[in-house]
């Protein structure tokens, strides 16, 4: 265990590392119209932090669809959701890394504690790649290796698993009102970017993210 009682640091990706989130809604966006639904980003923030498979049935309802396709169909449209997303991810260089999280990294790494990705795209690997990131993160814990969607605890349990940590003692970093609640329903201390309820520490922006701060207010906590 570190020296100040953390094990592990687990970060969301989607909002917090880099801001793909965008490109999430234009896909989702561009394939409701195909559909004939309409949504706009006052309705994504419903996506936020939500599995393909469940967000396609949220844009299915409120289409008032949800019962006019097979799960074939489904699946054959939440692949087609990715096509368009991964398309937008091509535009995705290291520059879109979020203000202060390189920083970040580099402290919590100079700790020697080791970091996790606990995010429910199956793009993660090709995300941190674009961002050159790729070799920052211990453990990836991703869509693939879960059954159930945030805001089940099962991501972030995963991640402290595959970093040996106790969740008990470990840090995890979101943007989303589900992430949140897997943080804390694991045990974990939970840091929240934006105006999250529930979070243990908030901050209004990942430039806010002070690795002494952070700390600071776990050690309190704990």
């Amino acid at each position: 265990m570190n020296k100040n009682g953390i094990e592990a640091v687990v970060f969301d990706l989607d909002g917090v590392i880099t801001d793909t989130a965008h490109y999430h809604y234009l896909a989702w966006k561009q394939l409701a119209e195909e559909l004939g639904i309409k949504i706009d980003e006052k309705f994504n923030e419903r996506l936020k932090g939500v599995s393909r498979m469940d967000s396609l049935e949220l844009i299915l309802q409120e289409g008032n669809r949800q019962d006019d396709f097979t799960l074939a169909e489904k699946e054959e449209m939440a692949g087609r959701k990715n096509l368009h997303y991964c398309d937008f991810l091509k535009e995705l260089t290291p520059s879109d890394v979020l203000p202060g999280i390189l920083e970040l990294i580099a402290d919590i790494k100079a700790d020697g504690i080791p970091i996790g990705l606990a995010s429910v795209s199956k793009n993660a690997e090709t995300v941190l790649n674009a961002l050159q990131l790729q070799n920052e993160f211990d453990y990836i814990a991703d869509a693939a290796k879960i059954k159930k969607s945030k805001p089940d605890p099962e991501i972030f349990l995963t991640a402290c698993a595959g970093l040996g940590a106790n969740p008990l003692y470990s840090i995890g970093v979101e943007d989303a009102a589900a992430g949140i609640k897997a943080i804390k329903a694991s045990g974990m201390f939970a840091v929240g970017v934006g105006n999250l309820e529930g979070s243990d520490l908030q901050v209004t922006a990942t430039k806010e993210l002070l690795w002494d701060e952070i700390k600071a207010a776990f050690t309190t906590e704990r």
